[in-house]
């Protein structure tokens, strides 16, 4: 994750059910959907504004670091986090039994 964002918080906003970092005035956001101890990651996205910059990539990192230490378990369908999931496959470890294998 870039160094700008690292100190940034992630805000689990439960009235539109998505996770979002506000980098510069702009919400990346991952759209979810949650029951019981699992979360499922819909849709990923980033304004243009921050196209290019990281934002999209430090938003599913922090978002998987939450889910693991909240005690969730992950099902993916967002496409850009799959492809996340595939080039860094330790966060197998937070996958539910229902997304394996992946």
């Amino acid at each position: 994750m870039n160094e700008e964002y690292l100190k940034l918080p992630l805000v689990k906003n439960q009235v539109d059910m998505r996770f979002e970092l506000i980098v510069d005035g702009y919400t990346a956001f991952i759209d979810f959907k949650e029951h019981g101890k699992k979360i499922w990651l819909i849709h990923t996205e980033a304004p243009e504004e921050l196209k290019g910059r990281g934002a999209a990539t430090a938003i599913i990192e922090k978002t998987l670091t939450y889910i693991e230490d909240k005690g969730y378990k992950l099902i993916p369908l967002c496409p850009f986090v799959a492809a996340y999931l595939k080039r860094y496959p330790e966060w197998e470890r937070i996958l539910d039994e229902s997304a394996k294998p992946f």
